[in-house]
């Protein structure tokens, strides 16, 4: 057997050497840890740059404390504060329509962002502008699990926490866009002592939602006739935002993962049957985030292309009535029959449609 020379091993180390500097380099960033010791604190999500891991189910148990010290904010704002609307980004993606956002937003002071974006997602342009610093400590989210319910409630947490000043909590995705004026938003939402959120009843596949963690598994905490339907995406007062990061009944159900995940949809049921059981006169039962289900494919609602995107487009949509209730009336509130409320965003709209979009902004979108 051939002993190696000195001069052998040192052409061997020369050519395994790069290769041991790009291993130790990935091992490092794969390995990176942040830690915020301050659940108030806003900071940036990690930018992944590497192939999705497989998904682990995040543990909740470390919310917590979270939890407990958003429940015991103040409920009513003070008369000397000047009250402000807390958007609520839910992304696993960047901001397609950031700009129409930074118009939108232009101008006033009266309003906070929080981000929660999902740390195991790419992000390969970072939130700016007024998206910058304003993402929260995030965990996983999958859809046809509760990860969305929690990333709401930790939303929710962070806003009442950072600042007493807000009186509203608006959650939107990444696909929404505003249809109406901050001014026309703002005017809208701020004086409401009434909730926003879809409560319907009697829905069809409502059994099925209802029984997809196993049957009777929701008793007794969620019988089916206090089981309800809604849209993921809501504004909630100060008062029922306080009400969900206080919740542990409903959702030591709710947490529970499904057996059958074609009918798995927590976050469509969580919110609405919780403030259904809790304050149902408290809320106007529909949502002010407009969407067409007409021609949805695997649950996800129609996407507005760029070509659709013209004045008549957002003209159409502000005419639209939202619908209230089971059949247009919430059985424990006949007055709001009579309401007309207006959309104030809505979805989806295509990456693409950035573009006519900014080309209407001023002359309709922001004109009302």
């Amino acid at each position: 057997m051939l002993c190696p020379t000195p001069l052998s091993l040192l052409y061997a180390l020369l050519l395994y050497l790069p290769l041991a500097i790009v291993f130790t380099t990935i091992i490092i960033n794969t390995t990176t840890t942040y830690i915020n010791e301050n659940p108030q604190i806003i900071i940036q999500p990690r930018l992944h740059k590497s192939t999705k891991p497989p998904f682990i189910p995040p543990n909740d148990d470390d919310d917590e404390p979270l939890f407990k010290a958003a429940s015991q904010v103040n409920p009513k704002l003070s008369s000397f504060q000047q009250k402000k609307l807390a958007f609520m980004f839910l992304t696993n993606t960047p901001f397609p329509f950031s700009p129409l956002w930074e118009l939108y937003f232009n101008q006033t002071t009266f309003f906070n962002i929080y981000i929660h974006a999902d740390p195991t997602c790419r992000y390969d342009t970072p939130f700016s502008g007024v998206f910058a610093n304003r993402v929260i400590p995030s965990k996983p989210t999958r859809r046809f699990s509760p990860t969305l319910i929690s990333a709401a409630r930790r939303l929710l947490a962070h806003a009442l926490l950072d600042d007493p000043s807000n009186s509203m909590f608006i959650l939107l995705s990444p696909s929404c866009i505003p249809i109406h004026s901050f001014n026309f938003t703002y005017k809208t939402l701020i004086n409401s002592k009434k909730s926003f959120i879809e409560i319907l009843n009697n829905e069809v596949g409502a059994y099925d939602r209802w029984a997809t963690r196993g049957n009777n598994t929701m008793l007794p905490e969620v019988r089916l006739e206090d089981f309800r339907i809604g849209s993921q995406f809501w504004v909630l007062t100060r008062k029922h935002a306080r009400i969900v990061v206080s919740d542990h009944r409903l959702w030591s159900k709710f947490k529970l993962p499904c057996v059958r995940l074609d009918t798995c949809f927590p976050e469509e049921n969580y919110f609405s049957t919780l403030l259904s059981l809790r304050d149902p006169l408290g809320c106007v039962p529909a949502t002010l985030t407009h969407v067409d289900w007409r021609g949805s494919i695997y649950g996800h609602p129609r996407t507005y292309k760029a070509s659709e995107v013209v004045p008549q487009l957002i003209l159409s949509l502000r005419r639209q009535r939202p619908r209230y209730g089971h059949n247009g009336m919430n059985v424990s509130d006949l007055s709001v029959t009579k309401r007309h409320d207006p959309f104030l965003f809505a979805r989806k709209f295509s990456i693409d449609s950035i573009q006519p979009l900014m080309s209407i902004a001023h002359d309709v979108i922001f004109k009302d």
